[in-house]
């Protein structure tokens, strides 16, 4: 797969974003988003963790030598357009690499200190909740759309529930067939046996 290339033509490409909660407070860390995931370089994936950069580029080379991830994937360039620092009036173009979620996410599980311990607490949380329930939620995300990745996923979520309830009308529709064919004394249209079959 070819290297996704982005263009960062303006501040309004960042925002600040909430990934975690510490026991010490709350972690913070300026982002870019685009192509519905999250773009952060060397020294913001450093800050979330709360580590040194050159901890993170050992991690980083690491994941991508083991084929854990493939850096052409999960890395980009971007381009920012800053002020010329010698020549006045004038903007130059400075490229710099970031990393998406997958590659955040990775480096997470491997670095060692008390944010990273926190983000793995937490991942973990919404990884077991996923097994166990088959779905993960943010609620207060839900209730309070602010479409940090320009899209609100609530009606992508009703339709899916909506999927998943006409799955389980279906089934109850081929209860009643087998109950029909099977019983010499079912009547379609007797209330008992309609309350009874609709509640099973």
């Amino acid at each position: 797969m070819s290297k996704r290339k982005n263009s960062i033509s303006s501040p309004q490409g960042f925002n600040e974003i909430l990934l975690y909660t510490t026991p010490n407070g709350k972690v913070k860390v300026e982002i870019y988003l685009q192509n519905e995931t999250i773009w952060l370089t060397q020294q913001k994936i450093a800050d979330l963790f709360g580590v040194q950069r050159p901890a993170i580029t050992k991690h980083l080379k690491n994941i991508f030598e083991t084929g854990e991830l493939k850096e052409e994937v999960v890395s980009s360039i971007l381009e920012h357009t800053t002020q010329h620092g010698a020549i006045e009036g004038k903007t130059q173009e400075v490229k710099t690499k970031y990393y998406n979620l997958d590659a955040i996410i990775s480096v997470g599980y491997r670095v060692n200190s008390a944010q990273a311990t926190a983000f793995r607490i937490w991942a973990t949380e919404r990884l077991k909740e996923y097994i166990i329930k088959g779905f993960t939620m943010d609620d207060e995300r839900l209730k309070n759309p602010n479409n940090i990745f320009g899209k609100d996923y609530f009606e992508e979520q009703l339709s899916r529930i909506r999927d998943i309830r006409s799955s389980e009308r279906r089934f109850y529709q081929k209860i009643t067939d087998i109950y029909s064919s099977c019983s010499a004394d079912y009547i379609k249209d007797t209330d008992i046996t309609l309350f009874s079959i609709g509640n099973k």
